[in-house]
């Protein structure tokens, strides 16, 4: 593909799930965890509401899901982890995220979810510091998926982290905002 040819789908690329990775490749995830909350924040700054209303692809979420759904994302994500590091190997309950995604607090204010982001990623980045290498082998099981170690969940989330705000920077990019 063409570096000006961009799959709306996936700007960043699709996630690639890794078979090792090095306690350097989690401090950069980490890193990136932590920048969410601002680099979010600056992608959807100054947008109006009919721009936080237009979907940042054909048939794709509006801006203003999508911000939701990246807090409803990363909070399954930080209670999941939390759950690998008080059970052993929990099975974790999957969600339909496109449903979550037209439920009507998807309507809300931007900025609530932006100020959950900004909460949770600052906790979630506080306990991901302090894991140990043996805390570092733990996971749990998704039944759809099978058995996910916390250090590919956490490359998992950076991605998501990068793919989400890509979404929205690209579409200011199209559309001149």
């Amino acid at each position: 593909m063409s570096a000006t040819l961009v799959d709306p789908r996936y700007p960043v690329g699709r996630f690639e799930r890794p078979e090792t990775i090095s306690p350097e490749e989690r401090l950069n995830a980490i890193a990136t965890l932590a920048e969410l909350p601002e680099q979010l924040r600056n992608a959807a700054e100054g947008l109006s509401s009919a721009q936080l209303n237009t979907p940042y692809r054909e048939g794709g979420w509006t801006v203003r899901q999508l911000i939701h759904h990246i807090a409803d994302s990363h909070m399954n994500a930080f209670i999941r982890m939390r759950l690998a590091l008080t059970e052993d190997w929990p099975t974790i309950k999957p969600y339909d995220e496109k449903a979550w995604a037209t439920l009507h607090d998807s309507t809300a204010p931007v900025e609530w979810s932006l100020e959950l982001i900004e909460s949770l990623h600052a906790r979630w980045v506080m306990l991901l510091q302090s894991l140990t290498e043996e805390q570092w082998m733990r996971g749990f099981r998704h039944p759809e998926s099978g058995e996910t170690p916390l250090p590919v969940v956490l490359l998992m989330y950076a991605w998501h982290s990068r793919h989400h705000v890509a979404h929205i920077t690209h579409l200011r990019a199209a559309e001149g905002w």
